[in-house]
């Protein structure tokens, strides 16, 4: 029912993929830094869910054109925490809380809902941040044109320390330079 959920918000956003896309950018990450079968199974079931609160999110904010209103971003900002309360108290899902709640946090502080810096952060979320950024910035948005998976690779070295845990933007690019993640099908291609 919540990957139902989930791909019915992508096909809302018009973000079809987002979801495979980020679990399997995150999976590649996951494995790089160590982590055990029954971690990445977490991941496999918790990453596609990471956007699950923007149901709460009007579509005609999701499909806007131009530049947000302060009130709109503030709209999006609160989809963590809708998600978190959608799923909170499902069994199953408590191991997707870290991945849905925190997501938007930022490795220097500034980062959404609550501001969480470097290592209070968790390190699903923090997995999960540089794997959904990538996406997000080679995905072409009503407001704007994909970037080129040149330029998001850039950006992910360049926000190492500020926006992303450093040692995970790190394995990102490594992954990515070693060709694990290049097979994978950009947003930008379809």
């Amino acid at each position: 029912m919540l990957a139902e959920i989930s791909r019915a918000i992508e096909k809302r956003d018009r973000m079809r993929g987002h979801g495979e896309r980020v679990t399997a950018f995150a999976e590649a990450v996951a494995i790089r830094l160590g982590w055990g079968e029954e971690k990445l199974d977490e991941l496999r079931f918790a990453a596609p869910l990471h956007d699950i609160g923007k149901v709460s999110v009007p579509a005609a904010i999701l499909s806007k054109r131009a530049p947000l209103t302060p009130e709109e971003r503030l709209e999006v900002q609160a989809h963590p925490v809708a998600g978190a309360r959608l799923i909170d108290g499902i069994r199953s899902a408590v191991t997707a809380l870290p991945y849905v709640l925190h997501h938007h946090e930022r490795w220097d502080g500034g980062g959404y809902p609550h501001g969480l810096k470097g290592r209070e952060i968790p390190v699903e979320a923090r997995v999960l941040a540089v794997a959904d950024a990538f996406d997000a910035m080679t995905s072409p948005r009503p407001y704007r044109r994909s970037f080129t998976i040149e330029r998001a690779l850039e950006e992910v070295g360049r926000c190492a320390g500020t926006q992303f845990d450093p040692q995970v933007a790190a394995a990102f690019l490594e992954v990515w330079s070693r060709g694990v993640l290049g097979d994978l099908p950009a947003a930008a291609a379809f």
